[in-house]
């Protein structure tokens, strides 16, 4: 459970859906919400955070924290 809704959050489809329903709607708070919301997930991936697998919360699909 806690997998998925790591997944669901960390990963690029909803900010830029978000980021584009603000820019279709002239709504530059959308746009914000949606940068705000994709610099975590940026920062994460170098440093080896990745979606996450069900077996274990440190097994990713980028390495095994």
């Amino acid at each position: 459970m806690g997998a998925r809704i790591y997944n669901l959050a960390h990963t690029y489809v909803e900010p830029l859906a978000i980021a584009a329903l603000g820019d279709f709607l002239r709504q530059p708070m959308l746009t914000a919400i949606a940068v705000i919301w994709v610099v975590p997930i940026g920062f994460d991936r170098p440093l080896g955070y990745g979606l996450k697998y069900p077996t274990a919360f440190t097994n990713t699909h980028l390495s095994r924290v």
